[in-house]
């Protein structure tokens, strides 16, 4: 995953640190570790050293708990928790799915910081009714105010943030529409981000500051998520009620199976046809395997007009293979994950409708965005 380490599993959901997490981790170690050893003179640099550790640890625990109170809502609703994983900028728990409906999608955004306030009240709490002081005391603030931080934090009404999520839930449930929500608060989120970017670069250009080059990091990440997070909106609203059907390849590599090679060879391969890999189809025009140009070399010439392509053909799995009414949209995502150009799509029968190639999709998708002949 882009250069994550899986480091287990948290309530069965795949948990992964990214390199750029260590980083982070070691700075906010020295960063609380100084922190204390400045305030209490008593300790030792190699106590102060552990507690920053521990507070660095417990912070990033406090993350992962926001991360988790997403999980939870979406888990609840059906909705399949892939992996969370641990960043630069935080936590993210990436979802199989959307949620159904604007209020279900409201739950599974607010959770999270819902979470960071109640950490923050329970560690308040601690230390005032246990009257904590010294480091402990200084530990518990720091958990409480950045707990906190993180609630308000992600509370910003724009994408990828919760509060976008949020207004992307409130959007969608004001206009019926997924799409008008997303795409609203993916502009919120851009427009965020060029305020951290500014509120960066000003103080640098003009009083020569650099105290504010997170915000510049900042800024960057909300600009580019956000960006993607629109992009990917306008593709999931152009491909609203398409199916794999309607983006099937015409004139599709279908070979039969009971084709002789020769006849394979001098219809698809001589003839001038440009694919390596053709589909195979039985008389009921049910999809039985697969045969390739390099499967001929398999077989002597001389016995070319005896062998027939179902002697040859190799046998397709059905994890291979995508319903003729499957969504066009979990179509092109399967094509992602999977890392695959080609499915063959069939219908519920098993007779085979054609291929469908992810350029096909990409056509497709442009054909929509251009404008129409006057």
């Amino acid at each position: 995953m882009n250069g994550t380490i899986r480091v287990g599993n948290l309530f069965g959901i795949p948990f992964y640190i990214h390199p750029s997490w260590f980083l982070v981790l070691g700075l906010v170690t020295w960063s609380y570790s100084s922190g204390l050893a400045a305030q209490f003179p008593q300790l030792s640099a190699g106590l102060a050293l552990l507690l920053g550790l521990m507070t660095a640890l417990m912070l990033f625990a406090s993350v992962v708990a926001h991360e988790l109170g997403h999980s939870f809502v979406a888990i609840g609703q059906g909705i399949d928790v892939k992996s969370i994983t641990l960043f630069i900028f935080g936590g993210l728990a990436s979802l199989e799915k959307e949620s159904k409906t604007p209020g279900e999608a409201f739950w599974v955004a607010i959770a999270g910081p819902i979470v960071s306030l109640l950490l923050c009240g329970i560690v308040t709490a601690i230390g005032v009714t246990t009257a904590a002081s010294g480091p402990l005391a200084a530990i518990l603030g720091v958990l409480a105010s950045v707990n906190l931080a993180l609630a308000l934090f992600n509370l910003i009404p724009g994408l990828p943030l919760d509060g976008g999520n949020i207004l992307k839930a409130i959007v969608w449930k004001i206009t019926g529409n997924s799409y008008k929500g997303v795409t609203f608060a993916s502009r919120v989120g851009q427009i965020f981000g060029w305020v951290a970017i500014l509120s960066g670069v000003l103080p640098l250009l003009l009083f020569g500051n650099s105290g504010n080059f997170w915000n510049l990091l900042i800024g960057f990440f909300l600009l580019q998520n956000a960006g993607n997070s629109a992009q990917f909106a306008r593709v999931q609203e152009k491909l609203t009620g398409l199916t794999a059907e309607d983006a099937v390849t015409h004139d599709s590599p279908i070979v039969s199976a009971n084709l002789t090679l020769r006849e394979f060879a001098d219809e698809r391969v001589i003839s001038g046809q440009n694919w390596h890999r053709f589909l195979v189809t039985d008389d009921d025009g049910q999809l039985v395997g697969a045969i390739t140009v390099d499967n001929l070399r398999t077989i002597p010439t001389a016995l070319w007009s005896e062998t027939q392509v179902k002697e040859v053909m190799r046998p397709i799995t059905e994890s291979t293979t995508v319903q003729s009414d499957q969504p066009l949209l979990e179509v092109m995502q399967l094509l992602e994950q999977q890392k695959l150009s080609v499915l063959p799509v069939i219908r519920e029968n098993g007779v085979l409708v054609g291929i469908l190639e992810k350029a096909a999709i990409i056509q497709l998708l442009q054909s929509q965005t251009q404008p129409n002949p006057a």
